[in-house]
């Protein structure tokens, strides 16, 4: 039948059919990076990928990320496993886009359901080029230049050990990131902060940056900026993290699910 794109909706993401992606090649990524970069996330479903598929067909993509608070398979680094159990629940139930206290966050993420509730446990995704231009020419101006400050502890700093902190943190340092990205290979512009690492925004009082931060987080989190993601066993979302965002919901405790992912590293935002 071949390869078929079909728009999720009109502003944000893609149903990709018609690929395998454990023998997809490089003249594969070549078609679907042109898809990704219009529509943002990718999903596909029935692949039933080893860790081994799953990691090769990431690679096509560049660099793999090995996340230092998620281990990762012990043959495989990159592999990251994320389950929610009736005694640990667990979502991102937090418009975020990911690793974003690293200096050079991730380019992007590859995300395979293995095991899914029989209902809830969706994954929302939010263009954040649309939410930008979305926002009224004296909110874009007055945003324009401005820096906010990511931080791993907001999340993760209850994972490092006490006697780690200090090492940790020397490691991975508070970082400074653009309120406003623009995607290096788009050039569009797009929202960049997120509620999961962003403590403030730099040179504004603690009041107008909860003002700001609050105000675009509203745009991401628009309707009209989104697209909900219903997971089946062996599905996949490939999102692009430099300009979504995604919030994975709640909704089916004490239901068991399981998600694995791999991450390919990205550029210092700009």
């Amino acid at each position: 039948m071949g390869l078929t794109i079909e728009p999720m909706t009109a502003c944000i993401g893609a149903l990709v059919s018609g690929i395998d992606l454990a023998t997809a090649g490089p003249e594969d990524q070549v078609v679907l990076h042109d898809a990704w970069l219009k529509h943002k996330v990718l999903f596909f479903r029935d692949q039933d990928l080893t860790p081994a598929e799953h990691v090769r067909f990431a690679a096509l993509w560049g660099e793999l990320e090995v996340h230092p608070f998620a281990p990762g398979d012990s043959e495989h680094p990159e592999f990251v496993v994320i389950e929610s159990t009736a005694d640990a629940p667990y979502a991102a139930q937090m418009w975020h886009s990911d690793v974003t206290w690293r200096v050079e966050p991730s380019l992007g993420s590859i995300l395979r359901a293995r095991n899914v509730p029989p209902a809830g446990g969706d994954t929302c995704f939010s263009n954040a080029v649309a939410a930008y231009e979305s926002l009224s020419p004296a909110w874009k101006e007055r945003i324009d230049g401005l820096v906010a400050v990511h931080d791993f502890v907001k999340v993760f700093g209850e994972r490092v050990d006490a006697d780690k902190k200090a090492e940790t943190r020397a490691k991975y340092p508070i970082t400074e990131h653009p309120v406003v990205r623009t995607h290096p290979e788009t050039g569009e512009k797009c929202i960049y902060t997120n509620g999961a690492f962003v403590s403030h925004v730099l040179g504004v009082s603690a009041e107008e940056s909860k003002e700001i931060l609050a105000h675009l987080e509203r745009a991401i989190s628009s309707p009209n900026v989104t697209c909900r993601f219903r997971w089946e066993p062996n599905s996949i979302a490939m999102w692009d993290n430099r300009c979504t965002q995604h919030f994975a919901t709640s909704d089916f405790w004490p239901e068991y699910r399981r998600v694995e992912r791999v991450t390919i590293c990205g550029d210092r935002p700009a």
